[in-house]
């Protein structure tokens, strides 16, 4: 550093990028000017100190063997440089300083600050670098709320409160010194014995789309770059096998898997993306200019930065093969479009430099990815005169990352996200004309456990194995806790049974015997989410077959056949088939990874003090074997032929809800049955609470393209609303339908919307419809871009009763 940049700033005059009178773009120009070439290259690079800390300390006793991102150990060993070297030409990235050790928010800003220091002290021109952290359920950090993961947000329907939790984080990161978030994920589930089902939104590229962009711009409005991940067709992976090859055509990529990241971008407004591990057809997207310059940003107009995933860029060489070694991996990766390696710096190093002097690689391409990575360090003050480390942590000292508030809506969350599958003969538990229960039997892994409760990038399930003394770090009451408090007057056991996986039925007896002696038998079963093979649902944590895990179907079984009820709840990350689990329970309850306010939210449910209003982002199958297979099918794709032995027909469809009231959809108007195919029209349904109880309905709507030249899903979802309605109340909801909503990739590759008849379906699951009508698309054949509708508003107004205007979850997912 020269002398001229230790002077105070107060002392000297301010350089040209670092006055904010100027615009953004020449700032950046003016500080690309002063660089050299390897300091151009080091903004390009990361460093992940926490990796080495985890390597170095003593493993506690009984702690698990964990890795927190893919082959951790074997780059962790290979001997990454110190910071202070890492730094010498400045850096990029800081990677995960919160995130890789248990830290409280003050100790978590010190090392901020240290490392920050390091950073700019041992570099020419001092530029701080990002700090980033992962945000899949909520800031992954000790004592941090851990919310519910992102499968259950997609059940919520509700764009308006993901925002909300995403906003919440957000304040949270940026008060201890942090500046990017590692999320959403915006993969659409393909199969769902994938292990990653549970960090996504569903299995339908519209609800993602909705609720990712949502996620965004809470993110992005507390001052925190959102990163799409991951860029793309990782969730299409072939058998589900984490980072497998991805057999899928560009025609099923950019109708299935692009619409959700483009949406983000559109309507969210990210800054940033991060690359599929995958290859789709033969080619890794870490290496695509097509998938990442040609589509991201010529067609979409993205101008923030693209970072690699975890060592996606030595992947390159390692796991796909089609680099020689590192240092071409990164010349592949930066002429693809990937600005950023992270975590750590390998094949974007100064050997780049060396390439450039030789006439290897154009020092252009340098110069693009820094002017984007600069332009947001400009965008996030770190350029500005009056940053320094400590004011970028000043909020530590008075954060709480589990406040009061922050519960409460993880509370909201967890109450909205949890399915009633089926109320069947047992739920409510406390319901009108019902006894209460006097002696309950609660059975089963997921019981009294609250890490079954979290995904498996909430920091109890992501680090804190590796740390068992210290708990989890924040208060998570179990189902069987709650149920304590829920229920008073009853006299509540407790068996577990079995464990999550393996195969010891040795807890078998005690459990049937607790069942047999109750008057209802409280069964909760699902997923330990872990990490590389470390649990039954995450990262690497894949299924061979879609049965409940270990002997929890087995154990079932055997408390259905001792003639008590048996309420089952399912807590998982994905979807189980349940086809021979229903015939012997009393009710069926799906709660996706609820975070730790989970507990409670399940035993309001089954009480009747909470109303269920979740809603089936996925379906549940019947059968365990048969896959891959979701609703977002052609004709062939669907049983209506009878031409295969297998049904593919799930047990609950895509959409499915049960209440404790019931409510129909009627009477569909649609304001035009002819409409050109540049044009729009609205569909009106009437929804009406039939029951005796308030609650809210997901009323959605569904097109259906009767012919086109290409194969087309013969239903898909096209809009949604959620309608809270008292006993007896009507409401109107209204979508507004633009043409556009009904365009897809034609033959030649080419998005177009095409005159003919699109049947419009309206109800409350993809399964049941009861309101169809057709409307006739006249004209030519439009070819469509960016600039397309991409959601389908809605408006909720008062019906036949009595009520207050209402905006839905479509609409509120575009303003």
């Amino acid at each position: 550093m020269t002398a001229l940049d230790r002077t105070p700033t107060a002392n000297r005059a301010l350089r040209p990028w670092q006055d904010p009178a100027l615009a953004v773009a020449d700032r950046v120009e003016a500080l690309l000017a002063e660089l050299t070439l390897e300091e151009k290259i080091g903004q390009l690079g990361s460093r992940w100190v926490g990796n080495d800390m985890s390597q170095a300390e003593e493993p506690e006793p009984g702690a698990e063997p964990l890795n927190v991102a893919p082959m951790q150990d074997v780059f962790a060993a290979s001997g990454t440089i110190p910071l202070e070297e890492a730094a010498r030409h400045g850096l990029g990235h800081l990677t995960r300083v919160h995130g890789s050790v248990p830290v409280t928010p003050e100790e978590g800003a010190a090392e901020v600050v240290r490392q920050q220091r390091i950073v700019i002290e041992r570099s020419r021109l001092g530029i701080p670098a990002i700090v980033h952290e992962e945000c899949l359920t909520g800031f992954t950090a000790y004592g941090a709320t851990v919310y519910p993961a992102a499968i259950a947000w997609a059940a919520t329907f509700d764009p308006g409160l993901v925002e909300r939790m995403a906003a919440a984080i957000g304040r949270d990161m940026r008060a201890v010194g942090v500046h990017q978030g590692l999320s959403p994920v915006l993969d659409v589930v393909r199969d769902y014995r994938w292990g990653r089902v549970e960090e996504t939104m569903g299995e339908d590229p519209y609800l993602v789309a909705t609720l990712g962009a949502a996620y965004v711009r809470g993110l992005e409005n507390a001052g925190i770059i959102a990163t799409l991940k991951h860029f793309a067709g990782y969730s299409a992976s072939r058998a589900a096998r984490n980072h497998g090859p991805v057999p899928m055509g560009r025609r099923e990529l950019l109708d299935m898997i692009l619409p959700t990241f483009e949406t983000a971008i559109a309507l969210g407004g990210a800054r940033s993306v991060m690359n599929s591990y995958s290859d789709v057809d033969g080619v890794p997207a870490g290496a695509d200019p097509w998938l990442l310059t040609e589509v991201l940003r010529d067609d979409w107009g993205f101008t923030g930065t693209v970072v690699s995933d975890y060592w996606a860029v030595p992947f390159l060489t390692t796991m796909h093969r089609v680099a020689a070694d590192t240092g071409e991996a990164g010349v592949q990766a930066l002429t693809a479009g990937i600005d950023v390696e992270l975590p750590d710096t390998l094949g974007f190093g100064q050997d780049l430099a060396d390439r450039v002097r030789r006439g290897e690689l154009d020092e252009e391409l340098i110069d693009r990815a820094v002017r984007r990575l600069l332009t947001q360090k400009v965008e996030l003050g770190l350029l500005d005169p009056g940053w320094t480390p400590e004011q970028s942590v000043a909020g530590a000292a008075d954060v709480d990352l589990d406040s009061p508030a922050n519960r409460a809506l993880a509370r909201e969350l967890a109450e909205r996200s949890i399915i009633l599958l089926d109320a069947g003969t047992a739920l409510p538990l406390l319901g009108e004309g019902r006894a209460a229960p006097r002696r309950v039997a609660v059975v089963g892994p997921a019981a009294h456990d609250p890490r079954t409760f979290m995904g498996c990038y909430a920091f109890p399930n992501h680090v804190l194995p590796r740390h068992p003394g210290l708990g989890l770090g924040i208060e998570a009451p179990t189902v069987l806790d709650a149920l304590t408090a829920e229920l008073p007057g009853a006299e509540l056991r407790y068996e577990k049974g079995c464990e999550v996986r393996g195969d010891d039925r040795s807890g078998f007896a005690a459990a049937v015997e607790a069942a047999r002696d109750a008057d209802v038998c409280v069964a909760v079963v699902g997923d330990l989410a872990g990490l590389f093979g470390q649990g039954t649902s995450g990262e690497g944590c894949d299924a061979e077959d879609l049965r409940l895990p270990g002997m929890q179907a087995d154990l079932l079984a055997e408390l259905a056949a001792t003639g008590t009820s048996v309420v089952v709840v399912v807590v998982s990350g994905r979807p189980y088939a349940l086809g021979e689990i229903r015939d012997g329970a009393a009710a069926l309850v799906q709660a996706f990874m609820p975070g730790e306010e989970g507990g409670a939210a399940i035993a309001g449910v089954l009480s009747g003090r909470v109303q269920p209003t979740g809603r089936l982002p996925v379906q549940i199958p019947r059968v365990p074997g048969g896959q891959p297979g979701t609703y977002l099918q052609p004709p062939l794709g669907t049983d209506s032929h009878g031409i295969s032995n297998l049904d593919p027909t799930p047990l609950f469809p895509f959409g499915h809800g049960a209440s404790y009231t019931t409510f129909e959809v009627t009477g569909l108007r649609l304001s035009a049955t002819e409409v050109p195919t540049d044009g729009e029209f609205t569909a009106t349904v009437t929804v009406r609470n039939t029951g005796g109880r308030a609650g809210e309905e997901v009323v959605q709507l569904y097109l259906n393209d009767l012919v086109a030249q290409v194969t087309r899903p013969v239903q898909q979802l096209t809009g949604y609303a959620r309608v809270p309605l008292e006993p007896g109340e009507s409401a109107d909801v209204t979508f507004r339908i633009h043409a556009d909503r009904t365009a897809f990739t034609g033959r030649d590759l080419r998005r177009v919307v095409e005159p003919g008849d699109i049947e419009v379906l309206a109800g409350t699951s993809a399964a049941d419809l009861p309101c169809r009508a057709v409307v006739r698309l006249t004209g030519r054949t439009r070819h469509v871009g960016h600039d397309r509708r991409l959601v389908t508003p809605a408006e909720v107004s008062a019906g036949a009763a009595a009520g207050q205007s209402r905006q839905g979850g479509a609409d509120a997912a575009q303003s």
